[in-house]
C-alpha cells in the first residue's frame, strides 16, 4: 500500500486540556487565556480548551466553563472539549461555544478498560448504544470513533492490529444499526507503545477495510518515537494529528508519571515544514507559544525546537 505524503495536515492543539490536566501547577484563567490566544495567533484553528468532568477528579479543569465564556470569537477557530457522560455532554452543549461532535470512545485494552472504567471491553462495547441514543436525543449524529491504547498497553502488553480492526468493526455495526455512519477514526497511542512499523501496519489494515475513512493519530512521545510515528502515518496518507505545545501532557493513568507527554506541536510543525507538508502554522510564533507554556507551568518541557530553534535562520 503506497501513498504520497499529504499536501497539508491539520493539527489539533490539545495542550490546554490534555496537556494541562496533569500539571502540578494549576493555571489561572488569565494564564490559560494567554496561552490559548498565543496558539491562535500562531495559526492553530482546532484547540482543545477544557473538559466537562468532575472537578474533584481533575481540579486543573475545574474552571473550564468560566474559561470558555471568556474565550474570544475567532473566525475559523473551533474550540473543543472532553466529556465522559451525559452531564458532561449537556454542559458542553450548554456552553454554546464548544464544537460538539458525535464521537464515541473505546479502549483497545481489556486490562486498561477494567482498571479505569470498571468494566470489560465487551461491556464497554455493549454500552455504546447508550451513547448513540444520548447523542440522538441531543440531535447529534454519531460519526466519529476514538480508540485508546490502539498500539499497546502498560497493563496488557502489545495490542494486535487485527484486534483493533475487529473492535472498530463491532462499533461500526452498532452505529449502522442506529442509522449512523463511521466517517472519522482517531487512533491513540495512549501509553507510548507505537513504533513506525506498528503505525503502518495498523493504519494499513484500517485503510484496506475502510479506504475512505478519515484517520487522525494521537501520539505520545513516552519513549521518543512520536515524530517517527507521525511520519509513518503521513507516508500512508494520514493528514490529521493531535499535538500539545511544548510536549505537554501524557496519560495520567498509564503508570509513567515522569515520561514525556503528547507529540510536541512545534516539533511536528518543524517536521512538516522540512518535508514540504503545509500546516498553516507560523513556526516562529509557535516557538514563542512553547516558551510561554514552559514559563506558565514552571518546569522544563520536553519539546526540542523551542530550545534549538528551526533551521530557517541558519539557511542562506
Amino acid at each position: 500500500m503506497i501513498y504520497s505524503l499529504p499536501h497539508k495536515v491539520m493539527i489539533q492543539e490539545v495542550g490546554p486540556r490534555d496537556g494541562l490536566q496533569i500539571e502540578a501547577k494549576i493555571l489561572s484563567l488569565s494564564e490559560k487565556l494567554e496561552l490559548i490566544e498565543s496558539l491562535m495567533d500562531a495559526g492553530l484553528r482546532e484547540i482543545e480548551v477544557g473538559s466537562f468532568v468532575n472537578p474533584r477528579a481533575v481540579p486543573q479543569m475545574a474552571d473550564s466553563e468560566d474559561l470558555i465564556r471568556l474565550l474570544p470569537d475567532r473566525p475559523g477557530v473551533n474550540y473543543r472539549a472532553l466529556w465522559l457522560n451525559d452531564k458532561g455532554l449537556a454542559r458542553a452543549i450548554g456552553s454554546g461555544r464548544i464544537a460538539v461532535d458525535g464521537k464515541l470512545q473505546i479502549t483497545a485494552s481489556n486490562a486498561f478498560t477494567l482498571r479505569n472504567f470498571k468494566k470489560t471491553l465487551d461491556e464497554a462495547v455493549t454500552a455504546m448504544p447508550e451513547w448513540i441514543s444520548m447523542y440522538q436525543e441531543a440531535g447529534i449524529k454519531t460519526w466519529a470513533l476514538g480508540v485508546q491504547a490502539a498500539f499497546g498497553c502498560n497493563f496488557e502488553g502489545d495490542v494486535r492490529p487485527a484486534d483493533v480492526v475487529a473492535l472498530i468493526a463491532r462499533v461500526e455495526l452498532l452505529m449502522n444499526e442506529s442509522g449512523n455512519q463511521l466517517k472519522h477514526l482517531r487512533l491513540a497511542d495512549t501509553m507510548g507503545w507505537a513504533n513506525p512499523i506498528q503505525v503502518k501496519r495498523l493504519v494499513g489494515l484500517v485503510r484496506e477495510r475502510w479506504p475512505n475513512l478519515k484517520i487522525r493519530l494521537h501520539l505520545h512521545d513516552t519513549r521518543g518515537l512520536a515524530i517517527a510515528n507521525a511520519l509513518a502515518g503521513m507516508e500512508l496518507g494520514v493528514d490529521e494529528f493531535d499535538a500539545a505545545i511544548g510536549g505537554l501532557g501524557g496519560c495520567p493513568f498509564a503508570g509513567n508519571p515522569g515520561s514525556a507527554g503528547n507529540i510536541c506541536t512545534e516539533d511536528l510543525v518543524f517536521l512538516c515544514n522540512e518535508i514540504g507538508v503545509e500546516t498553516g502554522i507560523d513556526l516562529d510564533k509557535l516557538i514563542t507559544s512553547a516558551a510561554l507554556a514552559e514559563r506558565l507551568v514552571e518546569r522544563p518541557l520536553p519539546g526540542k525546537l523551542a530550545k534549538s530553534r528551526g533551521l530557517q535562520h541558519m539557511r542562506h
